[in-house]
């Protein structure tokens, strides 16, 4: 599995807010700190999908690509939220997919047929299944080529260096506009004085 090992500029910002320092876990957003310098990571924001003693999985949320749902999984693309692209979830494992759901108020997604519940609303849909049995059930789905991965012990490291803010998520949070600026809008809904980490440059040279 990778995360984004060295590519942590020592140079980086002062000292997180506690508020942008919570405990990892499903359902939880890793948010790329202006320290991170790995152009795999670089202002990306990663949904957590699991995290446990056998390390953690999650997927880039934050960036579409330029292939089609219909180029690679045709019978999932006119249900897949829009634009109807495939995103770019990590780069471990690109050439598989994993799909996300959010679940409409009235399902329960620990119930779901053709699915695991990840948190709350949000399932993990097998793209095996026939998406007519479950587009009923859900507000929308994004498909994802590719994951971010960590073994054990790897994460918690990169979060002492800084590397990234961890807060809370929120399902829509995998259904934004492609061209909405996720990174910004989720650190600026914090509690202040941690949404001012949303104004921090990325170029801290030019601050």
């Amino acid at each position: 599995m990778r995360g984004p090992g060295s590519g942590v500029d020592p140079g980086g910002p002062p000292m997180i807010h506690p508020d942008l320092e919570r405990p990892p876990a499903a359902g939880m957003l890793l948010i790329a700190a202006p320290a991170l310098t790995d152009p795999h990571f670089r202002r990306t924001v990663i949904y957590l999908v699991a995290h446990g003693a056998d390390g953690t999985v999650g997927v880039v949320v934050n960036r579409p690509s330029e292939t089609g749902v219909d180029a690679v999984l045709p019978a999932w693309a006119p249900h897949t939220t829009r634009p109807h692209i495939v995103y770019a979830g990590g780069p471990v494992q690109t050439n598989s997919a994993m799909c996300l759901g959010v679940c409409r108020p009235e399902i329960d997604a620990r119930s779901l047929d053709d699915t695991i519940a990840v948190t709350g609303s949000v399932v993990l849909i097998d793209l095996d299944a026939e998406p007519a049995r479950l587009v009923g059930s859900l507000l929308g789905m994004r498909i994802y080529a590719g994951r971010a991965g960590w073994e054990n012990g790897q994460l918690t490291e990169e979060i002492e260096q800084e590397a990234w803010y961890v807060v809370p998520g929120h399902p829509t949070d995998l259904l934004v506009p492609a061209a909405d600026d996720l990174w910004f809008t989720a650190l600026r809904r914090q509690r202040w004085p941690a949404s001012l980490a949303a104004y921090e440059p990325f170029d801290l040279e030019r601050n």
